[in-house]
């Protein structure tokens, strides 16, 4: 990969803040910060709230250097995806060797200075996730397997165990119950928008599930993995961490999930270009929603519980 052929599309230009501000990924900082936030609150202990706005910083810090490593290590099918063309590497306006320094600065950054607000294994964790998403998927699974999203969205699901173990110092069942939670949506997820985006990987050469193994066995899939994701969001809800709340909550999304991937099952690839386009981009979209309501459920539980109002106490 080189600069010339990543940048052929546009000239280098002066950038902006807000194109070294897009590298750190901020939509996936959003659910970075919120899950993180989640697992801290969660968490059976008190925090200093200086110290909580610090360790969720930190960590969103480390989640966005995360995302400047992946665009520079991307850059090369960034530019042949429609999706990500616009990107500061491909569109122009970064260099990629800023984005790696960017990046590795604020990897090192964040993960001490973490470590140094909360405790070590806190950092050690952060640095482990940064790690996972940059050199095991991006760098590795990514383009080597139909599983990269599989194996790899264990980097994304890691934020609410850092936000406990930044409040706790120890591990517990219950934060990896979130983190398998996340781990699990995600392959639905990310299936359902490589169906309507499916031309982009063809082009970039990604051996996404579409790519390998079509769209009929990627629908099957999107199916399998929404009923394992039911059966454990709902058992999720008898747990310390759910509740009546989040029961009801799981319940209600896990039954639309299920009925959207359904859906995206009985489609026929005679059935019209658009009608499918849309089943499948209404899934994603509801995907999107679903995590982030099955979060602020369980931050919901957490927040009512010193009240005895939460959980099932």
């Amino acid at each position: 990969m080189t600069d010339a052929s990543i940048n052929t599309q546009a000239d280098l230009g002066e950038a902006q803040f807000g194109d070294y501000f897009a590298l750190l990924k901020p939509r996936v900082m959003t659910l970075v910060v919120f899950t993180a936030l989640v697992g801290l609150l969660a968490a059976p202990m008190q925090v200093h709230p200086m110290i909580g706005f610090c360790a969720v910083l930190f960590i969103a810090v480390g989640g966005g250097a995360a995302g400047a490593l992946n665009m520079w290590w991307d850059a090369d099918i960034d530019a042949i995806m429609r999706r990500t063309r616009k990107r500061p590497i491909p569109g122009g306006r970064v260099e990629r060797g800023e984005a790696l320094a960017l990046g590795l600065t604020l990897s090192g950054f964040s993960v001490v200075m973490l470590a140094l607000a909360t405790n070590i294994l806190a950092g050690a964790l952060l640095a482990f996730t940064i790690f996972f998403y940059v050199v095991v998927y991006s760098m590795w699974l990514k383009r080597a397997t139909p599983q990269n999203i599989v194996i790899g969205g264990l980097a994304g699901a890691f934020p609410p165990l850092v936000g406990w173990v930044a409040v706790t110092g120890s591990m517990a069942v219950e934060p990896w119950l979130m983190v398998a939670l996340i781990f699990m949506w995600t392959p639905p997820h990310f299936w359902a928008l490589a169906l309507f985006m499916r031309s982009d990987y063809d082009d970039a050469g990604v051996p996404m599930l579409t790519v390998t193994h079509g769209r009929r066995a990627t629908r099957v899939h999107i199916l399998v993995y929404t009923v394992l994701l039911a059966v454990l969001a709902i058992g999720a809800g008898f747990t310390s961490i759910g509740g009546p709340i989040y029961l009801v909550v799981a319940v209600v999304l896990n039954a639309l999930f299920l009925l959207g991937a359904l859906r995206i099952c009985r489609r026929d690839e005679n059935d019209s270009e658009a009608d499918n386009f849309a089943v499948e981009r209404k899934f994603f979209r509801l995907s999107l929603l679903y995590l982030f309501l099955h979060f602020g459920a369980i931050l919901a539980e957490a927040l009512l519980r010193p009240w005895g109002l939460g959980g099932w106490a």
